[in-house]
């Protein structure tokens, strides 16, 4: 896979998963930064033009940088629940077709510390170099299952002891309602059409996040953070007070 841009290939890098990296017309800090990074993980860069970079990148920001990356390993779903350094926090995506999408729910989805991120292989924005830039490197880090059936999935998470909670406009309760302090599955929708049918009858419980303003809904990716981070919040207030 193609990965450009100074984030996500110095992250890439840190996850020891670059093979080949290509350069071009860049001198500063965060190139040097790189590298020296590249350097101490045997990697001699290849100077080339700054049209093979953007012709390597299909005309995204490559910012003179772009490597050959492996992909990331396989994971099942039991892997991410039994992986958990804590109580397992999981998210699924059921239908995230937006490339960029998908990186800002996966930097999301890093930031918070999620034990990994469930989604399906087919009609599902592919982990392509689109969605690594969009995860600002985090894509490199994430441990993700692909799945080839949602509704199946959620299922085993329940086998495995994990509650699902289901993100949807309509529900009447408040996400900050929702107890995330035990082995949790965020699940989310697909832009415009949220949750299906199927996937929503296999939620343990339905939650929305109110909107106090003219817009009626809010963005995805913007969504997974709200929620992810309120779980954060309550796990480390349980934390602090046991």
């Amino acid at each position: 896979m193609i990965v450009y841009g100074i984030n996500p290939v110095l992250e890439a890098l840190r996850a020891g998963r670059v093979r080949a990296l290509r350069i071009a017309g860049r001198d500063d800090d965060r190139m040097r930064e790189l590298l020296a990074f590249a350097s101490t993980h045997g990697i001699t860069p290849e100077r080339v033009t700054n049209d093979v970079l953007t012709r390597q990148a299909k005309g995204g920001v490559h910012q003179g940088v772009v490597a050959d990356v492996d992909e990331s390993s396989d994971y099942s779903v039991e892997d991410l629940v039994r992986g958990a350094r804590a109580e397992p926090l999981i998210l699924v995506l059921d239908g995230i077709e937006d490339p960029h999408n998908l990186g800002a729910i996966l930097r999301s989805a890093d930031a918070t510390g999620v034990d990994g991120v469930i989604v399906q292989a087919r009609r599902s924005a592919a982990r392509s170099s689109v969605a690594a830039k969009a995860s600002a490197g985090a894509m490199a880090h994430v441990k993700i299952a692909e799945v080839v059936n949602i509704a199946r999935a959620l299922e085993e998470l329940k086998e495995l002891g994990v509650w699902t909670v289901g993100l949807a406009g309509e529900a009447p309760m408040a996400y900050d309602a929702v107890d995330f302090s035990s082995p949790t599955a965020i699940v989310l929708g697909a832009e415009g059409q949220g949750l299906r049918r199927l996937v929503r009858e296999k939620c343990d419980l339905m939650a929305s996040i109110p909107m106090h303003g003219h817009v009626g809904s809010i963005n995805v990716s913007v969504a997974a953070g709200v929620v992810l981070f309120e779980a954060v919040r309550q796990r480390r207030k349980a934390e602090a007070a046991g």
